[in-house]
């Protein structure tokens, strides 16, 4: 893409600098802490968030950043109408245990809207990135969502709260699709959503804004469909979505309501 703006080529050096961080310390005896949720965090995690904060704030000091690590901060104590959202480790488990599907993940929002995103797997050099408006990249090469049908299509579900819901789409979903599947890395995810290497990912609730926010927008700039569970009109931060290329979205949908009726009647 030519002619980026300031706050897209902010995003990419962070991701590209958090990222040598994270070459670093793959495939080492990385020291592993795990948090009250028994999810884990690394000496990576923190090192590559403070090196992204270091150079958004050095960029844009009146901005706000919700972290993973570190949560929300701003440089002046308030929040501004800009916030990046950063996950330092997108896939930790994965990347902790040396499985290359891991990413870096940094989106700008203002005003409730993303306007830039940035995902970068530094195990395979893939740099992923959109802004508002201008379409979606991988190293600079512009991407679209598949248009594969449910006979090729490849689904990944994102866990949440419901277990149950979850090991039914895993026992039903390949009834109507190719195959279904959970790579760990949910940025990462949409991020192949974006570039017609998977068709839909559909989440179920458990993540937060930080871990979602590059990967839709970047499949909403790569022309896919993002809804509710439900089917209507989702809007950031929700958390419960299906972002699909569109082409088979409303079966999707319905799947997952036949689901949720099925188990949680009350719903």
């Amino acid at each position: 893409m030519q002619n980026k703006s300031k706050e897209l080529e902010t995003a990419i050096l962070a991701a590209l600098e958090a990222g040598k961080v994270l070459e670093k310390y793959f495939e080492t005896e990385i020291l592993k802490d795990f948090k009250e949720d028994k999810s884990i965090v690394t000496l990576a995690d923190k090192e590559s968030e403070e090196i992204i904060k270091k150079i958004i704030f050095g960029a844009f000091p009146e901005h706000s950043i919700l972290g993973e690590e570190t949560g929300m901060n701003g440089e002046r104590g308030k929040e501004s109408e800009y916030v990046w959202h950063v996950d330092p480790v997108d896939g930790t488990r994965n990347f902790a245990n040396g499985i290359p599907l891991f990413a870096v993940s940094i989106a700008l929002e203002r005003k409730g809207e993303i306007i830039v995103g940035v995902v970068y797997n530094p195990a395979t050099h893939s740099l992923f990135y959109a802004e508002k408006g201008s379409g979606a990249y991988l190293n600079d090469n512009k991407i679209f969502v598949s248009k594969d049908n449910t006979d090729h299509a490849i689904v990944t579900v994102s866990p949440g709260k419901e277990r149950h819901i979850i090991l039914e789409l895993y026992h039903d979903l390949p009834k109507v699709v190719r195959s279904v599947r959970n790579l760990g890395a949910t940025a990462l995810e949409l991020a192949y959503v974006a570039r017609g290497g998977l068709e839909a990912n559909i989440q179920l609730g458990r993540n937060v804004s930080y871990d979602f926010a590059a990967g839709v927008f970047l499949v909403q700039e790569a022309g896919g469909k993002i809804t509710n569970l439900d089917g209507s009109s989702w809007k950031f931060p929700e958390n419960h979505l299906i972002a699909s290329n569109g082409v088979f979205h409303d079966m999707l949908v319905d799947e997952v309501q036949r689901q949720i009726k099925k188990l949680m009647p009350s719903a």
